[in-house]
């Protein structure tokens, strides 16, 4: 006989709720760090109780890696017609202040290095989408008659990922648009350089 399945007992979960306490838990850590997180302020601020907070996640860290699952701090540009322009569309959030989900990846860099769900949410809100914007940034070049080797598109993505990571770790301030166009020109254009 197969086994009966188990009925769900109790109120079922709000999803409105759920995402009212996810978006509310990356205010927080933007506001006020990691550290300052714990489920009396959540409920605090999202107007819930400490009991939907407990029964969807065990730790705090558990709730942090969902809020920041589906995030994606980068976008691939549009198509501007040369990888100069794409480059420069792509470092284009350089020339303003870190937004708030910036913000709340700044406050976790440091435990992400002893949570591997959380390192992993963060892979899958940096490291892959600018995987993606490079990879098609690289492709359109391509498309364009100018092929960039992989090793020069492996090399690409690793200094864009500096970047991003040092702007997310040290929420440095906007860089003028000339500068982004001089990191594009001076450091970025020359690795895809023919030799």
């Amino acid at each position: 006989m197969p086994p009966t399945p188990r009925v769900r007992t109790g109120r079922p979960r709000d999803a409105d709720l759920t995402q009212r306490l996810l978006d509310g838990a990356v205010e927080l850590v933007a506001e006020r760090g990691y550290s300052r997180l714990n489920p009396e302020v959540l409920a605090a601020r999202t107007g819930a109780g400490k009991a939907a907070i407990y029964r969807r996640w065990r730790t705090m860290p558990a709730l942090l890696t969902d809020a920041l699952d589906g995030v994606r701090l980068v976008r691939t540009p549009p198509d501007t017609g040369s990888l100069r322009g794409d480059l420069a569309a792509l470092l284009h959030p350089f020339t303003r202040s870190p937004d708030v989900l910036e913000q709340a990846v700044a406050s976790v860099l440091g435990l992400a290095h002893h949570s591997p769900e959380l390192r992993a949410s963060l892979d899958r809100a940096l490291v892959a989408p600018l995987r993606e914007a490079v990879a098609a940034v690289c492709e359109r070049e391509a498309g364009r008659g100018r092929p960039v080797a992989p090793a020069q598109r492996h090399l690409m993505h690793r200094v864009l990922q500096a970047l991003w990571w040092e702007r997310c770790g040290a929420l440095v301030p906007p860089m003028p648009a000339p500068e982004v166009l001089a990191l594009v020109d001076r450091v970025l254009l020359p690795l895809v350089a023919v030799r």
